[in-house]
This record gives C-alpha cells, sequence and structure tokens, in this order.
C-alpha cells in the first residue's frame, strides 16, 4: 500500500527534478501523478494529459488534490490553492511553501505583476544548478518522510 501522493505540475517541471521525484516515488513507495496539457508529453503510466487552455492543468491538479498530497509547482497562486487543501507544496526549486507566508508571496506576485503591466521588467529564473537539484530532492524527501 502505498503511503502517499506526489502530484506535479509537469508543464513547467525541469526534467531533473521530474526524475529526482520519480525516483523518490518509488524508493518510499509513493504515488507519482504529473500533470501537463497535451503539447506536453510525459512517458509514465500516472500522467494525466489535459487541453492546452490557459490554467487547464493547475486547475486539474487542483481538483485532483487531497490533504496529505505533496505537489511540485512554481505557480504561487497554485500553491495557494493547495496550501488552503492542507496538503504541501514545493517548487523545482526546493522551495517550500509556507501557509504563513504564502500571502507574502502572492503580494509580492502581484507588485512584479503591475510593475511589467507599467513597462517595466523583471528577471527571468536563474539557470538551474546542482544545489537546486539537491534543495529539490531534500525538501521532498523531508515533506514526504514528514507524512502529514
Amino acid at each position: 500500500m502505498s503511503k502517499g501522493r506526489v502530484l506535479i505540475d509537469a508543464d513547467a517541471c525541469p526534467r531533473q527534478a521530474l526524475l529526482t521525484a520519480q525516483a523518490l516515488c518509488k524508493e518510499l513507495d509513493w504515488i507519482c501523478l504529473t500533470f501537463a496539457s497535451y503539447n506536453h508529453q510525459i512517458g509514465n503510466a500516472n500522467h494525466v494529459t489535459v487541453d492546452a487552455g490557459p490554467q487547464a492543468v493547475d486547475m486539474k491538479l487542483a481538483n485532483e488534490t487531497s490533504s496529505g498530497d505533496v505537489v511540485v509547482t512554481q505557480d504561487i497562486g497554485l500553491a495557494a490553492l493547495i496550501l488552503g487543501k492542507r496538503a504541501h507544496a514545493l517548487t523545482p526549486h526546493g522551495m517550500v511553501f509556507d501557509p504563513e507566508r504564502i500571502a507574502f508571496h502572492l503580494e509580492e506576485r502581484n507588485e512584479k505583476a503591475r510593475y511589467r503591466r507599467g513597462g517595466g521588467r523583471t528577471k527571468g529564473p536563474a539557470a538551474r544548478t546542482r544545489e537546486d537539484d539537491q534543495r529539490f530532492a531534500e525538501s521532498l524527501r523531508f515533506l514526504m518522510e514528514r507524512g502529514e
């Protein structure tokens, strides 16, 4: 019997993070579910394909999430929905979203969007590093072993 589930927003998940999550799920006997639009084909028996509409993957993933699940996403809005369902959320870079700080992250996202709408430019994500891979593996393992 599986101990839990890891759900992955595979539309924007780096390949190495996806492979790490799948390996940890196999090691700890968890189910690994990936969600992506039909534009991203993932070779996985537990893959859910949705249409390419805006937010389609996020909404399907949010609807499928249950208390205690671990969700891998870079989307702060989706992370807020996940935390509201008493599940855990982390980024592929290993940052765990904390219920006490999610409002800050949402406000920061809104401020950056407002700045961009006004013609400003913000930096994109930094290139992925080995430290990111290690931090992700450690954070995911921590959430899975905690098993709340």
